[in-house]
C-alpha cells in the first residue's frame, strides 16, 4: 500500500507517474486495497504477471525505468519487510533493473529495504539472476519507520541501501520495528544521546582516587619481533582509563619492548608458571592475550593460566586460534571474558556456526550475524566480539549490540593493520576501570570507531589511542 500512497503524492506534487503493480489487486490487504482505490481515482496501473512475469511484460517496464525514458526516480515498494522468499518473477523484474538503471540512470528509492533483501539479516533472498552478484535491487536510499531494520546495519545491508533515513510515524519509541528483535535485551541500536549517557554512566563513579582505583590492566606480549601488537592493546588500555598498564614480555623481548614504552611498565614473563605466580597479585583486575602472542605450547600454557585465573581475560587473535584448537581451553573460557574474532577467527571457534552464515538463504529470516553472535556467546559462556565493519557484541543471555560503522558513521580507514590490537586494548582498560563485559566490549567498539572517524584518511593503528583524550573531553568525562 505504500507505493500506491508515494505514487498519490508524487501526483499530487505535479509529477508525471507510471504505476506497475507486480500482484493481484484482488489479494491486497484492507489496507493497501484502500490506498490502490485512492490511487485509481486518479490514475492508471498495469498489473504485471504473477508469480511469473510475462514476455509481453517486458517492454513497458523497459519503457518506464530504462536510460532512454528520462525517468527521475523508480521507487521499488514491492515487498519491504514483508519479503520472505523470492518470487519466480523477481528474477526478470532484477534483470530489467539492473541492466536499466545503471551508471547516470533514475535515482531508486525503496520503501523499508530493497525488494530481494533480507530486513533481519541483510542477505539476499534466491538465487541472482545470469549476470548478476546478487538478487537485490539495489537502491540509493531506503525509507523506513520508526526505527531502522537490522538488515540496514549488518551483512550486505549496507551496500544494497546506499543510504537510510528514517521517518518518525507515532509510534512509541520503546515499541519494536518490524518483525525485528524488541529492544531490552535483545539487539540494540542505540542513538547517540543515549549511547553517551550510558557510557559516562560507567565510568562517573571511577573519578577521582589514587591509579589503583582506576584499574590494573595486564597485558601478555609474544616474543622478540612480535611485540608490537601487545604495546599497541597496552596503549589503547592506558589511554582509555586504565590506573596502571604492565606489559608482560618474554626475558628475550624484553630490551625491544622496554626501548618502546615509557609509561607502561614491564614484567619479565617466561612461561605459565610465571605468569600464574604474577597473577597471584590481586591488583591485576583485566587481562589482555593474543596479540602477537604466538601459536606455541609456551602461548597455550599462557592462555591456560590466564583461564584458570578467572580475571576479567580480552582473548584475541593467536589466543582465539590456540583455543579453537584446544577444547580444553575453550571448556575453561568464563563469563567475565571478552573474545574478539574477525570472520576467519570466528569461523575456526565456531565452524558448524559460521557455515549457517555462508549457507545460501532460501527464504527469510535468514540466520544473520546477530544470530550467529548470540549463539556463540551462549556457546562460549561468554561475551562475543564479532568484529567487521557491522561487529556485533553479544551476552550468553541473548544481549546484543550491533555497533555499525556504515552510512554517516563509515570508518574506512580502520581496515589498517594492528588496529583490532587497539580494540583489545581498549575493552581491557574498560575492564580494569570496572565495567562489566558487555559494557566494556560496546563502549570499546562504539570509541574505536569514533576514534577513526576524528582522525580520517591516512590513519594507522598508532592514532587510535591518540584520538581518545579529546573524544573523552567532548564527552564530558
Amino acid at each position: 500500500g505504500d507505493g500506491f500512497v508515494v505514487a498519490r503524492l508524487l501526483k499530487g506534487w505535479g509529477w508525471e507517474v507510471a504505476v506497475f503493480l507486480y500482484g493481484d489487486p484482488d489479494r491486497l490487504p484492507p489496507d493497501a486495497r484502500a490506498n490502490y482505490e485512492r490511487w485509481m481515482a486518479m490514475g492508471k496501473v498495469r498489473a504485471l504477471g504473477f508469480p511469473d512475469l510475462r514476455r509481453e511484460d517486458r517492454a513497458p517496464l523497459v519503457d518506464a525505468i530504462g536510460r532512454e525514458s528520462g525517468t527521475a526516480l523508480v521507487v521499488d515498494a514491492i515487498f519491504g519487510t514483508g519479503f520472505a522468499r523470492p518470487a519466480p518473477g523477481l528474477a526478470m523484474l532484477h534483470e530489467i533493473c539492473a541492466a536499466e538503471m545503471q551508471g547516470p540512470g533514475p535515482r531508486r528509492v525503496a520503501v523499508d529495504v530493497p525488494t530481494g533483501m533480507c530486513a533481519d539479516s541483510g542477505r539476499p533472498l534466491g538465487a541472482a539472476p545470469a549476470g548478476s552478484a546478487h538478487a537485490v535491487m539495489c537502491c540509493h536510499l531506503a525509507v523506513t519507520f520508526h526505527r531502522p531494520r537490522q538488515g540496514h546495519h549488518v551483512g550486505q545491508g549496507p551496500e544494497f541501501c546506499g543510504k537510510v533515513a528514517v521517518a518518525d510515524i507515532g509510534l512509541d519509541p520503546r515499541a519494536p520495528a518490524g518483525r525485528g528483535p524488541a529492544p531490552g535485551p535483545a539487539t540494540r541500536a542505540m542513538p547517540q544521546a543515549a549511547r553517551l549517557a550510558a557510557f559516562r554512566g560507567g565510568l562517573a563513579e571511577k573519578r577521582g582516587g589514587h591509579k589503583y582505583a582506576h584499574g590494573h590492566a595486564l597485558i601478555v606480549s609474544g616474543g622478540p619481533g612480535r611485540t608490537g601488537a601487545a604495546r599497541l592493546a597496552a596503549r589503547g588500555a592506558l589511554r582509555i582509563g586504565a590506573g596502571l598498564v604492565t606489559l608482560a614480555v618474554p626475558p628475550a623481548a624484553q630490551q625491544e619492548a622496554a626501548a618502546q614504552v615509557t609509561a607502561i611498565m614491564l614484567r619479565r614473563v617466561a612461561n605459565g608458571e610465571r605468569l600464574a605466580a604474577l597473577l597471584e597479585d590481586a591488583r591485576f583486575n583485566a587481562l589482555c592475550l593474543g596479540p602477537g602472542l604466538g601459536l606455541d605450547d609456551k602461548a597455550s600454557a599462557l592462555v591456560a593460566a590466564a583461564l584458570e585465573s578467572r580475571r576479567a581475560t580480552v582473548l584475541d587473535a593467536d589466543a582465539l586460534t590456540l583455543i579453537a584448537a584446544d577444547a580444553t581451553l575453550f571448556a575453561a573460557l568464563h563469563e567475565t571474558c571478552i573474545l574478539t574474532p574477525h570472520g576467519g577467527e570466528f569461523a575456526r571457534l565456531f565452524p558448524d556456526i559460521a557455515q549457517r552464515l555462508d549457507d545460501a538463504p532460501g527464504r527469510g529470516p535468514a540466520f544473520s550475524k546477530v544470530d550467529a553472535t548470540r549463539a556463540a556467546a551462549r556457546r562460549a559462556g561468554c561475551v562475543v566480539v564479532f568484529k567487521g565493519p557491522d561487529t556485533v557484541i553479544a551476552a550468553p543471555d541473548g544481549g546484543c549490540f550491533v555497533s555499525s560503522a556504515h552510512y554517516e558513521r563509515a570508518a574506512p580507514w580502520l581496515a589498517t593493520a594492528g588496529s583490532g590490537d587497539v580494540l583489545s586494548g581498549f575493552a581491557a582498560g574498560l575492564l580494569a576501570r570496572g565495567l562489566a563485559p558487555m559494557r566494556a566490549a560496546e563502549s570499546a567498539a562504539w570509541l574505536h570507531v569514533e576514534c577513526a572517524r576524528r582522525f580520517g584518511p591516512g590513519l594507522i593503528a598508532e592514532d587510535l589511542p591518540e584520538q581518545l583524550p579529546a573524544l573523552l573531553r567532548a564527552l564530558g568525562l
